[in-house]
């Protein structure tokens, strides 16, 4: 049968009085919310809850379900070991939830636990469901660094087991909003946090999950949110379904944003296909923007598709400029689908003869070599969005105050390590910041001498 009710709740273990000792007062609203939202999940019945976590086990590229047969879990790391939840895994649900993600090509298992303890954004939200309600089995789901598009398959994949199961499923999203709410607040403040939740809590409240799909990375990334994924993963659950949307709560008092809402699932509405819409949109973008492309781009993006789908590396076309044929640079490619990385290799100096050729191995090295990601699929390259930055020779700095994040990219190098940041990337808004990210790829610690060196780029895009 059909998923019969989602709910997304966030995870403050301050919440707990035995964590809030009196705190959890000033967060009043979100307590009734998760009071209301417990006796809406027992008034369900559900034989399964399908529960996401963003502190559950969580891979780059890959959603991890939690295999087993049971799992407890408590919030002893919060000073409250007696809030304590045990739970008893749907193993059926699992496996069949397996094999669907396998069958539509989504990398998702139950392969890679770490720690089957139950984590605190599973433990909290099932603490007050359990208080009225706990004849029911769980399946527990991490988060990934995967795009949203793919978060949001896994949730079409859910619905599918679910109707498949013939039994009463809930969904309940996990994640607190943006950590950067108030300059009170322990993570500080950013101006995309309000933002974010204004408009997250807004969507909520309308039901639309195009919105969930559709926030550009950088902006959650500055907003420092949470469980936005979660939420796109719930969306999924419930593509092209009429929804009955309700905001119970939105709270920020202690600089981290906590919303509530509640989502009754109705009969089919072809309008409700979000992700169909939004891939339809993206594909326009990327064809605006393919209609606007110089020539370094273009090339990269030719190299990559004749590499993906012939397996071999294209010949340098004919009729490029003189700088790209006769001149000689360093020279990085970045990929990006929806708006998030997708492959970034490079060359601090030139090892070709060319930029046209220095450009043409770096595109299938960012398509197919770089370690952080799987190997790009003939069916992304419509989706694929590309840069090619033209490196100047590096020079040689006594100081961090010679930097500048816009103009100027650092290396950072102590004998043969070396780590190179490219500049005027999103997120990266100071020159500390910029030094640290360096000195983490090339595995310098911190207290260890290194040497800086600059360089400048051109950016085509």
């Amino acid at each position: 049968m059909p998923i019969t009710g989602a709910f997304i709740l966030p995870h403050p273990p301050i919440i707990m009085p035995q964590v809030g000792r009196g705190e959890e007062k000033k967060i009043s609203k979100t307590i009734s919310s998760f009071e209301e939202i417990a006796r809406r999940v027992a008034a369900l019945k559900p034989d399964t809850i399908v529960l996401t976590s963003p502190h559950s086990i969580m891979y780059s590229d890959y959603f991890h379900i939690s295999p087993g047969v049971s799992a407890q879990g408590d919030l002893g790391s919060f000073g409250a070991p007696q809030v304590a939840v045990s739970a008893r895994y749907d193993t059926w649900f699992i496996g069949e939830l397996e094999k669907e993600a396998k069958s539509k090509g989504i990398p998702a298992g139950t392969l890679g636990e770490r720690d089957k303890t139950l984590d605190h954004g599973t433990v909290i939200p099932l603490a007050f469901v359990n208080k009225v309600y706990s004849d029911y089995s769980l399946v527990r789901i991490g988060l990934s660094g995967l795009p949203l598009a793919d978060h949001y398959r896994l949730g079409m994949c859910i619905a599918r087991v679910a109707e498949r199961s013939g039994k009463n499923v809930v969904f309940i999203a996990s994640g607190d909003l943006s950590h950067k709410v108030s300059a009170s607040g322990p993570y500080g403040f950013a101006p995309e946090g309000p933002e974010f939740d204004r408009q997250i809590t807004g969507a909520m409240a309308e039901g639309d999950f195009l919105k969930f799909l559709s926030f550009p990375p950088e902006f959650t990334e500055k907003a420092a949110e949470c469980g936005l994924r979660s939420c796109v993963i719930m969306a999924g659950a419930l593509d092209g379904k009429r929804v009955q949307a309700e905001l119970l709560s939105y709270e920020g008092t202690f600089g981290v944003g906590y919303g509530t809402a509640s989502f009754f699932p109705g009969g089919e509405d072809g309008s409700r296909r979000f992700l169909e819409i939004y891939l339809e949109r993206e594909r326009s973008r990327i064809e605006e923007i393919k209609k606007n492309e110089d020539e370094y781009v273009k090339l990269a993006r030719h190299c990559v598709e004749h590499f993906i789908k012939t397996g071999k590396l294209a010949p340098v076309p004919q009729g490029l400029s003189d700088e790209m044929l006769k001149s000689k640079a360093g020279v990085f490619v970045t990929i990006k689908k929806h708006g998030e990385l997708r492959g970034c290799i490079g060359t601090i100096s030139p090892v070709t003869n060319s930029i046209a050729e220095e450009i043409c191995r770096n595109a299938v090295s960012s398509c197919a070599g770089d370690p952080r990601f799987d190997p790009v699929r003939p069916e992304e390259l419509p989706d694929l969005q590309y840069s090619v930055d033209v490196l100047s020779p590096p020079e040689n700095i006594s100081s961090p105050d010679m930097l500048d994040v816009k103009r100027y990219g650092v290396i950072v190098s102590r004998g043969a390590r070396r780590g190179l940041l490219l500049p005027n990337l999103d997120g990266v808004d100071t020159v500390e910041q910029q030094i640290d990210i360096a000195m983490k790829k090339a595995g310098i610690r911190p207290g260890e001498d290194y040497k800086l060196q600059r360089f400048e780029v051109i950016r085509h895009q």
